[in-house]
């Protein structure tokens, strides 16, 4: 095959010329690892991944020679080098002086987890998380992703998208239940994102595990356009969920303003963490 028939072989269909199929293969099979999936044979990469043996194996060769994979065996195993693509996020979009300050202001005032997530897909990602020594049933930090429908961060920023936005994520439904509490369907979904555009914030109990409530507001960007949300989060045999909306809901509408406020100074963190 002629160079100009790998280079079409190598874009993805219907996508943008510039697009590499090789490079979204080679991501696809780091994003394969996690909890519940540390270590994989080729196999297992090729299953949970929808690639071909052949192409899974030359994605892993790779990345074992870049040093982001490690192999024990006949199993393959992420290495800590891939700390440093987060990392360079980290570092280089400036989250500590713009969003921690904030956050930990909030954790010292409340006690409560504190955390900023942005939507990605169905998901909401957290971008930074400041935790209390307190033990919690679901376990988060910066990297971590839960549906957005069963989350108050999630849910915050779903009611203040564009009309078609929120339409395309609802068309999704159903979603995972899980808790009895978890809203699942696209019309109680889309009542409950009606409801929170309209008081601008949302409160979970109890909908992603039992025994967490969280308050959870938007932030918007420059543009009035919502870019990501922050929220406190803690257990419920400290607080109801209605003292924990009327204390802490002030705090975070503060902390909002001033995370807003630095994102002006800081154009390319806001433009980073656009949906």
């Amino acid at each position: 095959m002629g160079s100009a028939g790998a280079e079409a072989e190598d874009r993805g269909a219907g996508k943008d010329p510039e697009f590499l199929s090789t490079l979204e293969r080679g991501l696809r099979v780091l994003k394969a690892f996690d909890e519940d999936h540390p270590e994989m044979t080729l196999s297992e990469v090729a299953a949970k991944t929808g690639l071909p043996p052949a192409v899974a194996r030359r994605c892993l060769i790779t990345l074992v020679e870049l040093g982001y994979v490690g192999q024990h065996e006949r199993k393959f195993l992420l290495r800590p080098a891939v700390l440093t693509i987060g990392s360079a996020f980290l570092a280089s979009m400036q989250i500590e002086q713009v969003v921690l300050p904030p956050l930990q202001a909030l954790r010292d005032q409340t006690g409560d987890s504190a955390s900023l997530a942005v939507l990605s897909g169905a998901d909401i990602l957290y971008v930074a998380h400041v935790s209390t020594d307190r033990r919690f049933r679901v376990a988060a930090g910066v990297g971590t992703r839960f549906p957005f429908h069963a989350t108050s961060l999630g849910k915050a920023i779903a009611a203040h998208l564009p009309e078609d936005e929120r339409a395309a994520l609802l068309a999704r439904a159903p979603f995972q239940r899980f808790t009895e509490r978890t809203v699942t369907d696209h019309p109680a979904l889309a009542d409950r994102l009606a409801l929170i555009a309209e008081r601008g914030y949302d409160s979970a109990l109890d909908e992603l595990d039992y025994g967490i409530v969280s308050v959870a507001v938007p932030i918007f960007g420059r543009d009035k356009r919502v870019i990501a949300s922050i929220n406190c989060s803690t257990s419920t045999t400290r607080i109801s969920q209605d003292e924990l909306v009327r204390t802490r809901l002030p705090l975070l509408r503060r902390a909002a303003g001033e995370i807003e406020g630095s994102l002006k100074r800081w154009p390319a963190l806001e433009a980073s963490l656009r949906p």
